[in-house]
């Protein structure tokens, strides 16, 4: 007959384990309280081994068969590792133990939220919220839910409940500026995360998304001031070093911009996004070979970040190493195909090379991607109408300003084209609506064809809108 020991190690975990493992090795047969099983399981848990969790729970419940807690842990097992159907059942013979456990329905409300069973997730939770002594996490849980049937403003209401009765819940406060983000209410974000820091003025979280609130509408200013507030309370907060250096990049202030970037690895590994940003603050100071430097340190960490590939490009363009940038630019071409801004900087090099009609290709396609992107239409038809090809510059002109009918530069170039064509009248036609549309920006039309202020119909046509 197999010899039974009784062991109560309730607060010694590593004791329990060890007494487990040693049965396990001896096959044999010992007794464990449910504390100390619970131990055991949420150590394998803790080490990601759901298969030896669920192989004690299997023991567990030989010994304790009438203890839901074990019924639970094992439906969570089962939801972990895909087998549905065992967790249903478990929570099923759970909830006939034990029907006044709100975890039951937390973790089926979950299940089901993740099968997008909605209505039945949102039942459970219900269900969960008249059980539980506290119910922050449930309330949190249901946000989660309405987040997923796309019902924003259903989420904010349920996590401002949920931050109602645990201010400290700093997830809340992330879900919070999440969705006020996807429905573009910054104002009600910045309102709501002000009131909030008024209760609680050491927030970090608070402070953190209400800079970033301010961030996105463009209040860069107040947003370095509320980061400066979250790196105040939380020094090691690299996230709000990081963002704070983008607000300053936004502001022109380059140089702080690197020294608050470089503060960032105080507090954790440099990653390839930091150097890529700093090489951008050294190429904005037309500090080049520093720029080529970081961005080099980028693309080492990350041969897959388009930009820092672009960035090294852009540096050598700025040097006139335009052959050597190209290598660069197809490098970034290759990873992000949709960007208008590597194919414009391609046009540019292949023009300074000489090399027309790949420039013009590139250009087709920068305008293919950025339709609205006035320079690059101007840009283009220079090119073709360096080339001769009046009557295809004229025509990229056209279609620029069905792209961007208010756009005066665009008209005041076609008054210049039509002019070169010899067709006067729709010249004028054109001047007179660029003159509607801008008057101040008629010096361009000089600009580009300075011979132009020697005819007196377009200076009769000016000077009837420049008062």
């Amino acid at each position: 007959m197999e010899e039974e020991f009784y062991f109560d190690f309730g607060d010694d975990a590593q004791r329990s384990v060890e007494r487990y493992e040693e049965m396990i090795r001896n096959e044999d047969q010992y007794f464990f309280d449910a504390q100390a099983f619970e131990n055991i399981i949420d150590y394998y848990i803790e080490k990601s081994d759901p298969v030896k969790a669920l192989q004690v729970i299997e023991y567990a419940l030989n010994q304790h068969p009438y203890a839901a807690v074990f019924l639970i842990k094992q439906a969570q097992l089962f939801f972990i590792t895909d087998q549905i159907d065992k967790a249903f059942f478990a929570l099923q013979k759970a909830e006939l133990l034990e029907a006044s456990e709100a975890e039951i329905y937390i973790l089926r409300g979950n299940i089901y939220n993740s099968l997008e069973r909605y209505g039945e997730a949102l039942d459970n939770f219900q269900k969960a919220l008249g059980l539980a002594e506290t119910t922050d996490e449930i309330l949190l849980q249901i946000a989660y839910v309405y987040q997923n049937m796309l019902d924003y403003e259903k989420a904010i209401k349920y996590i401002k409940l949920s931050l109602e009765q645990n201010m400290e819940n700093k997830d809340g406060l992330y879900e919070l500026a999440f969705c006020y983000d996807i429905l573009d209410k910054q104002e009600e974000s910045i309102q709501f995360y002000m009131e909030y820091i008024d209760n609680d003025p050491y927030s970090y979280a608070a402070w953190y998304n209400l800079a970033n609130s301010y961030h996105k509408l463009d209040l860069f200013e107040k947003a370095i001031d509320a980061y400066d507030y979250a790196i105040l309370i939380k020094d090691n907060f690299a996230s709000a070093y990081y963002n704070k250096g983008n607000a300053l990049v936004q502001l022109d202030r380059y140089a702080e911009a690197i020294e608050v970037y470089k503060q960032t690895w105080e507090y954790e590994q440099p990653n390839a996004d930091t150097y890529c940003a700093i090489g951008e603050c050294y190429e904005k100071l037309e500090q080049m070979d520093e720029a080529r430097a970081y961005y080099k340190k980028s693309v080492k960490m990350d041969n897959k970040l388009a930009d820092a590939w672009f960035g090294i490009g852009v540096t050598l363009n700025f040097e006139e190493r335009y052959f050597e940038s190209l290598h660069f630019y197809k490098k970034a071409i290759e990873l992000d195909e949709e960007n208008p801004d590597f194919w414009f900087a391609m046009a540019d090099a292949y023009y300074k090379l000489g090399q027309i009609e790949q420039s013009v290709e590139a250009y087709y396609k920068v305008l293919d991607y950025n339709p609205l992107d006035i320079e690059a239409w101007l840009d283009f038809s220079t090119v073709l109408y360096e080339q001769n090809r009046l009557q295809e510059a004229a025509e990229t002109i056209s279609d620029g300003i069905k792209n961007n009918p208010d756009a005066a530069e665009l008209y005041y170039r076609m008054v210049a084209y039509l002019f070169a064509l010899g067709q006067n009248n729709e010249a004028i036609a054109y001047l007179e609506t660029a003159l509607v549309t801008d008057p101040e920006k008629h010096y361009i039309l000089f600009e580009y064809l300075p011979q132009l202020q020697d005819n007196s119909a377009i200076i009769n046509v000016i000077n009837r809108y420049i008062k």
